[in-house]
C-alpha cells in the first residue's frame, strides 16, 4: 500500500504479506519501520478476511535488527528506547492469526528475534541467523533472550548471545529455530503451501491454540518491558555508545575501557 514508507504490504487469498522494504540497509529497522510494522500486522491480524500473516523482507535480507545509523544513544521515536519494539513483539503474539517468518538472507539481531517470535519460520538454504547485540552495545532483554531459551534451550541461547556467531539455515533447523529449510528458488512455493494448509483449518481453533501456547510464556512480556527500561539506561552509557561508534567506523569496539 502506498501509505507505507518502509514496508510493502499486500493481501491475496486470505494471506497478508508484510515485507520490510529497506534493502539498502539490509532491512534494518528505524523507529518508523517499527511503527509501520505495528500498523500493518495489527490491521491484518484483526481482518476477518485474513487467515495468515507472512513477515518477510525485500532484497538480500529478512531483517538485520535496529538501524545503527539511526541510533545515537536512543532511537528517535516513541517507546522506552525510542523504538516501540516491545509493542511490536507483543503484537506478533497477540494477533489471533499465525504469523509466518519467510526468511532469506540475513536474520540478524532484532531480525533474528522477529524470526524467533513468529509462530512458524520457513527459511531458504541461504538464510543466516544470529545475534549481534553485545558486539554493538545492545541486547534484547526479554523475548529475544528468555523466549529464545524456550525455543532452542538455555545452553544454545546463551551461546548465541554471548558469542554472536552466525548460523546457517541447516544449523538453525537442527536447534529448532526454524520449522523447515528449502532451496532458495522453492521458498515462495513452500510458504504458499503452509499458508494453504492453515487456511483449511478452523481459524477459531488456531486462535485458541495460539493463546494457549502464549500463556505458558506470558511472564516474559513483563520481563521484556522491565528489561527495556534497563536497556534505556544502558544506551546512555559510553560503553553502549562505543559499540555504535565502532560499528559506524567499521572497527573493533573497545568496550572494556568504559567499564565502571
Amino acid at each position: 500500500m502506498s501509505d507505507y514508507q518502509d514496508l510493502i504490504v499486500t493481501s491475496e487469498g486470505g494471506v497478508a504479506t508484510v515485507a520490510i522494504n529497506r534493502p539498502k540497509v539490509l532491512n534494518a529497522m528505524r523507529a518508523e519501520t517499527v511503527e509501520e510494522l505495528i500498523r500493518a500486522i495489527d490491521g491484518a491480524g484483526w481482518d476477518k478476511s485474513i487467515g495468515v500473516i507472512v513477515l518477510t523482507g525485500t532484497g538480500k535480507a529478512f531483517c538485520t535488527g535496529g538501524d545503527q545509523s539511526a541510533h545515537e544513544g536512543k532511537y528517535n521515536g516513541r517507546g522506552t528506547i525510542g523504538m516501540p519494539i516491545e509493542a511490536l513483539q507483543s503484537l506478533i503474539r497477540d494477533v489471533p492469526k499465525p504469523v509466518i517468518a519467510r526468511v532469506h538472507g540475513y536474520a540478524i539481531g532484532g531480525g533474528n528475534v522477529l524470526a524467533t517470535l513468529c509462530d512458524l519460520t520457513i527459511a531458504s538454504e541461504s538464510a543466516v541467523f544470529g545475534q549481534v547485540g553485545p558486539k554493538v552495545g545492545s541486547v534484547d532483554p526479554g523475548f529475544g533472550t528468555a523466549y529464545l531459551a524456550r525455543v532452542v534451550g538455555e545452553k544454545k541461547a546463551r551461546e548465541i548471545w554471548y558469542l554472536c556467531r552466525r548460523y546457517s539455515a541447516k544449523e538453525a533447523l537442527a536447534m529448532g529455530l526454524v520449522n523447515t529449510v528449502v532451496p532458495d528458488d522453492q521458498l515462495d512455493a513452500e510458504v504458499a503451501k503452509w499458508c494453504a494448509e492453515i487456511l483449511e483449518r478452523s481459524p477459531s481453533a488456531i486462535a485458541i491454540a495460539k493463546r494457549s501456547f502464549n500463556a505458558d510464556t506470558e511472564s516474559i512480556r513483563a520481563l521484556s518491558w522491565m528489561g527495556m527500561q534497563t536497556l534505556s539506561f544502558y544506551y546512555d552509557t559510553e560503553e553502549s555508545r562505543e559499540g555504535v561508534r565502532a560499528f559506524l567506523e567499521k572497527r573493533k569496539p573497545e568496550f572494556r575501557k568504559f567499564v565502571r
